[in-house]
């Protein structure tokens, strides 16, 4: 396939102009530097490594703006819920690869290259196991093919309905296994992703709310090596009822009794008190942020400051899929610390240096580790996945450099984005996914019946 020149481009020791990047078999095979383009080359103005997206619940995306209506008492996270139980309640295998398969489109043309699939829609709507347990693995991981995004499938474990093993509710029967099923959906799983190319697989106990200590340590074993993502401290009703079940908060609780390292994910992690964040970040794991979803479900505000102050890593992540912009992400994410400290360029690290280039290179590294994924970057052996802006754009004119990532995070956003390429295929083109007609048909008359039900 043809190589790319570009004129900027964001390398793992900074900027550099004139880059040719040669492409085989979806990896950056060279990348040369103060190159020439070559006669059949792609050319663009600037370009850099598409972000991982690392925490994403893809059938949500179909009932955004769905639960905006208030209820009759205080709503919250918690009544939140029930509207996305009752959303489920009606989905095929058919609904659920259609509503991904639009979601992972809109990820491509927001600036992601790779997901994280928090997947814990099994069953069917009676809770029955399918006769396929991978059933609905194999609808994400078909609209991971159909759209061209990187998969790294996380099937969840999923037992109960509140701390120390209680029964869970009627609107989670479609999530539920015991340990030998979702060993056997585990393995089925393997299987899935091996007939995608790149894709990888990890295990995600959906939190401590929902496994037992002995049910955690259990699947936390069953993927040595592999990714390990988990809720915690999301809301502040889970802290107490963490507290009152076990007398510890969730993240201590955590650190205490699980091996976590550098291949675990702790998503959200939105409460911590300021000791239990210098632990969690001197393990090494990847704090999950997903600061929109975060913001629509008034969870709270990630401590990141305090996280940057312990050498934390992050990756961002977006959820419920309200929004599928990574640049969105970025700003929301730097936007919320704002508020909460009332002060400005608050995760820029160092006087001088660039927000935008901060949040970038943390999200692109931490986002890489936490979904398994290989060497983050444009270098020699990494995935050839990336991204070209619109340097016209009335954001992005005359300007170079940090300002480029700067200009995009916090005033262009998914739409000064020209290209984005998938193991050095490219997928979007001036903005639009090349396949993003016929699937929002297919999701246009998927949501007709689902709203309809």
């Amino acid at each position: 396939m043809p190589s790319v020149f570009l004129a900027e481009a964001l390398l793992p020791d900074g900027w550099a102009p004139n880059v040719r990047l040669v492409i085989e078999g979806g990896l950056i095979a060279d990348v040369q530097l103060g190159a020439a383009a070559g006669p059949n080359d792609q050319g663009h103005a600037v370009g850099f490594p598409g972000l991982p997206n690392l925490h994403s619940h893809a059938f949500q995306r179909g009932m955004a703006g769905l639960s905006e209506v208030r209820g009759p008492a205080a709503d919250s996270f918690w009544t939140w819920r029930e509207v996305m139980y009752r959303f489920l309640s009606a989905m095929t295998p058919d609904d659920v690869e259609a509503v991904t398969a639009q979601a992972y489109v809109e990820m491509l043309e927001g600036g992601f290259t790779r997901v994280g699939e928090f997947h814990y829609l099994h069953h069917a709507p009676n809770g029955r196991p399918y006769a396929e347990p991978s059933e609905m693995a194999q609808r994400v991981a078909a609209a991971a093919a159909a759209s061209g995004i990187g998969l790294t499938l996380l099937p969840v474990f999923y037992a109960h309905g509140g701390f120390g093993g209680l029964p869970p509710a009627p609107g989670q029967r479609r999530f539920v296994n015991g340990l030998d099923g979702f060993a056997r959906l585990l393995d089925a799983s393997r299987g899935v992703v091996s007939g995608l190319p790149g894709a990888t697989l990890g295990v995600a106990p959906h939190s401590l709310r929902a496994v037992t200590p002995e049910e955690l340590a259990a699947v936390a074993g069953l993927l040595p090596g592999g990714p390990v993502h988990i809720h915690v401290a999301e809301q502040t009703r889970e802290v107490e009822d963490c507290l009152a079940w076990s007398g510890a908060r969730p993240v201590a609780w955590l650190l205490d009794h699980a091996p976590v390292d550098g291949r675990w994910c702790p998503i959200h992690a939105t409460h911590m008190t300021p000791d239990e964040t210098a632990r969690l970040a001197a393990t090494g794991a990847v704090a999950g942020l997903c600061p929109t979803t975060e913001a629509n479900l008034g969870d709270g505000i990630f401590p990141g400051v305090d996280w940057l102050g312990a050498k934390g890593g992050y990756g961002v992540g977006t959820d419920s899929n309200v929004s599928t912009d990574a640049a969105g992400e970025l700003r929301q994410l730097e936007y919320a610390q704002r508020l909460g400290q009332r002060g400005r360029n608050l995760l820029a690290g160092e006087a001088g240096g660039s927000t935008g280039r901060a949040l970038f290179d943390a999200a692109l590294a931490g986002g890489a580790a936490a979904l398994g994924a290989g060497p983050a970057g444009l270098r020699a052996g990494a995935t050839a996945d990336f991204l070209t802006l619109r340097t016209s754009h009335p954001n992005l004119v005359h300007r170079g450099g940090d300002r480029l990532l700067d200009g995009w995070i916090f005033g262009a956003g998914r739409g000064a984005v020209d290209g984005v390429w998938v193991r050095g295929r490219r997928l979007v083109v001036d903005g639009r996914h090349v396949s993003r007609d016929a699937v929002a048909v297919r999701y246009a008359e998927t949501m007709r019946r689902l709203i309809a039900a």
